[in-house]
C-alpha cells in the first residue's frame, strides 16, 4: 500500500506498511504459534486477511483547526494537527463526505474544540458505511447542545449533498478527556440504525454499538465460527460480549437455544432486530454485564463463545469457566480466536487451558499493515 502521509513522515499508524502482506501474515502466524507453544493444537488454519487498502467501514476523525478551515484527522502527541481525509485505509466513498463536511462545519458554525484552550464545540466526526447498500451513519460529537439548533437548521443542505446519509445523530461528550463519545445521543433523522449484511445474515449498526471495522475479514471470522459450531453436538450456547450478535446469529439454528449477553443496550437492540428478521425464536439477547451474568449461573451450556474487548475477559470469568468446564469454548480475542475443548490462552486463560485441548486456531488480520492480529480458537 502506498501512503503519502507515511512517506512524508506525518503518520506512523500503519507500522508494517513497508512489509508485503505475505510477510505480515507469516509474522502474525509465528507470533500466534509462539503464544500456544505449550499447548498441542490439532489444526492450524490458514491465516485470514482482506484488501490492503480501502477496507475500513468507519472513520473516527478528530476535528481541529478553525470553523472556516477545519481539519479532520488526528492530533499528534505534541498537539500538532494532521488531516487524514486522504488516508488510503478509507474507501473512495468517504472522500465526498469529508469534502462536504468541511464547508458544512462552517455553515453550521460548529467551532472545532481546542484541546489546549478547552474551548469550542465540535470534537469528533464519526462516519460508518454499510457495505450492503452504501448507506452511511454520521455522528457529530459535541461538547454541549449549544450549537444543536444551528446544526439542525443547516442539516437539509448536507442531506441534499449527501443522500447516502441514512442516520445522523449528535452525541454530547462534555468532559475534557480523550473519550470518543458521551452517554447522550440525539437523533436528527427518523432512521436510527444502519442495515448491514454478512453471509446472508442481517445485522444492524446503531450509535454506541460496536461493529467490526473490516467487513471482509469479519464476514470470514463469523463464517468460520458458524462452520465450527455446525460440527459440534451443541443444543445450547452462550455468546458472551456478543455486541450486535454477529457470532451468535451466524451460529444459531432454529433448534438451538442461545443466550447473548452484552452490556451496551444499543447493541442488544441491534441483535434482537436481527434475530426477529431471521425468525429465530430461541435466541435471547440481554443487556447485562457478561461476567456478572455468567458467574451467577449454576450451570453452563455445552458451548460458551467469548468475544471480549481488548482488555480481555478478566480473571473472575476465567476462573468461573475453569471451574464449570463447559464442553466447548470458542474464544475470539484481540491478538488471538480459538476453539477449545475447553481451551485457550494467553495469561488469563492458562488456568482453563491446563484442562483443555485446543482443537483449532485461526489468525485474522483485521488491521492490515499493523502488527496486531486477532485469533479465534476452539
Amino acid at each position: 500500500m502506498q501512503c503519502a502521509l507515511y512517506d512524508a513522515g506525518r503518520c506512523r499508524s500503519c507500522q508494517w506498511i513497508t512489509q508485503p502482506i505475505p510477510e505480515q501474515l507469516s509474522a502474525k502466524t509465528a507470533d500466534l504459534k509462539n503464544l500456544l507453544a505449550d499447548f498441542p493444537v490439532e489444526e492450524w488454519c490458514a491465516p485470514v486477511s482482506g484488501p490492503e487498502q480501502g477496507f475500513r467501514n468507519k472513520a473516527k476523525m478528530v476535528v481541529s483547526g478553525s470553523v472556516e478551515k477545519p481539519l479532520l484527522g488526528m492530533l499528534h502527541r505534541d498537539g500538532t494537527l494532521e488531516d487524514l481525509c486522504d488516508c488510503p485505509l478509507y474507501p473512495a466513498s468517504f472522500a465526498p463526505v469529508f469534502a462536504a463536511l468541511k464547508p458544512f462545519i462552517a455553515r453550521a458554525g460548529l467551532t472545532p474544540y481546542n484541546v489546549a484552550r478547552k474551548r469550542g464545540e465540535l470534537k469528533y466526526i464519526l462516519l460508518t458505511e454499510s457495505q450492503s447498500d452504501g448507506g452511511m451513519m454520521l455522528r457529530f460529537v459535541l461538547r454541549s447542545e449549544t450549537k444543536l439548533a444551528q446544526l439542525r437548521k443547516a442539516l437539509p443542505w448536507l442531506q441534499e449533498q449527501l443522500p447516502q446519509l441514512k442516520v445522523i445523530t449528535v452525541n454530547i461528550q462534555p468532559v475534557h478527556m480523550a473519550i470518543m463519545e458521551g452517554e447522550t445521543e440525539i437523533y436528527l433523522t427518523e432512521q436510527q440504525a444502519l442495515a448491514e449484511r454478512f453471509n446472508d445474515v442481517p445485522l444492524w449498526i446503531r450509535p454506541q454499538s460496536f461493529f467490526q471495522t473490516n467487513p471482509a475479514v469479519a464476514s470470514q471470522l463469523y463464517a468460520t465460527a458458524r462452520d465450527w459450531v455446525r460440527q459440534l453436538p451443541v443444543k445450547h450456547m452462550w455468546d458472551l460480549f456478543c455486541g450486535v450478535g454477529g457470532f451468535g446469529l451466524h451460529c444459531a439454528t432454529p433448534d438451538m437455544q442461545l443466550t447473548g449477553i452484552e452490556i451496551a443496550s444499543e447493541a442488544i437492540a441491534c441483535a434482537k432486530q436481527s434475530a426477529a428478521e431471521l425468525g429465530l425464536t430461541r435466541l435471547q439477547f440481554q443487556a447485562l454485564d457478561s461476567t456478572q451474568f455468567a458467574t451467577a449461573q449454576g450451570e453452563v451450556p455445552e458451548l460458551v463463545l467469548v468475544n471480549p474487548p481488548r482488555r480481555g475477559i478478566g480473571k473472575p470469568l476465567c476462573d468461573y469457566l475453569s471451574t464449570m468446564a463447559p464442553r466447548f469454548i470458542i474464544s475470539q480475542q484481540w491478538h488471538r480466536v480459538l476453539l477449545s475443548t475447553p481451551a485457550v490462552t494467553p495469561k488469563p486463560w492458562r488456568k482453563i487451558s491446563a484442562n483443555c485441548q485446543v482443537t483449532a486456531s485461526n489468525g485474522y488480520s483485521f488491521l492490515i499493515c499493523s502488527r496486531t492480529p486477532r485469533t479465534m480458537k476452539c
